[in-house]
């Protein structure tokens, strides 16, 4: 497969990117992984988190807000003490924030696949790029998303972690023009969210629901 560039090394990107960057995602415990996923990337290297990411499941109660929010101070102490995940107090912090963020957020919208996806009524937005260094950082997108999550409380969601969470979780296809991926992902049918969609993160496109 020729792949995207930046999935071409190490190995570990490999799968990742064949089966999961870009694949629409509506469930909300999986769009809630990504988003605490990629707030601790801050800084970091994808790779650093996605080699971790077993252990940050383990750790946060396989990413289930509600669980999350309920997050004491032991909890954080614990969390503190896990090497196997990031160790950063104020990333800890925010994750388990977010995750009060997170459960407001779906009160009100019904569920926080409704509110990301609501910016794009529902449609990918398959963008053209030929080469890597043509894909943006941030975009207007991410830019309007990042102040409304902010509003409602988020923190660690500027517009680049929130342009890597569309990116992630399919409401952008990013994957270039040359790489087959991009055309795989371009064929799958909307509108999204799908109510009935039960999303794993490892699912390959033609196995979407």
């Amino acid at each position: 497969m020729t792949r995207c560039p930046w999935a071409q090394s190490p190995d570990d990107y490999h799968d990742y990117h064949d089966r999961e960057w870009g694949v629409p995602v509506d469930d909300d415990r999986a769009i809630f992984e990504h988003l605490t996923l990629e707030a601790f990337q801050a800084g970091l290297s994808w790779i650093t988190i996605l080699r971790k990411r077993e252990a940050f499941r383990r750790a946060f109660a396989g990413f289930d807000p509600l669980r999350v929010a309920a997050f004491d101070e032991a909890d954080q102490e614990r969390l503190m003490s896990d090497a196997g995940i990031v160790r950063n107090r104020q990333k800890i912090a925010a994750a388990i924030g977010n995750a009060s963020a997170f459960l407001a957020l779906q009160a009100e919208y019904g569920s926080a696949a409704q509110f990301f996806w609501g910016f794009v009524d529902g449609i990918v937005v398959h963008h053209q790029w030929q080469r890597q260094e043509d894909v943006p950082a941030t975009t207007p997108l991410s830019e309007r998303i990042s102040k409304e999550l902010k509003k409602r409380g988020f923190r660690f969601v500027g517009p680049t972690i929130v342009y890597a969470h569309l990116q992630a979780t399919g409401i952008v296809n990013d994957h270039l023009l040359s790489c087959p991926r991009h055309a795989e992902l371009a064929a799958l049918s909307g509108p999204w969210p799908r109510r009935a969609s039960s999303s794993s993160l490892a699912e390959p496109p033609n196995g979407a629901a």
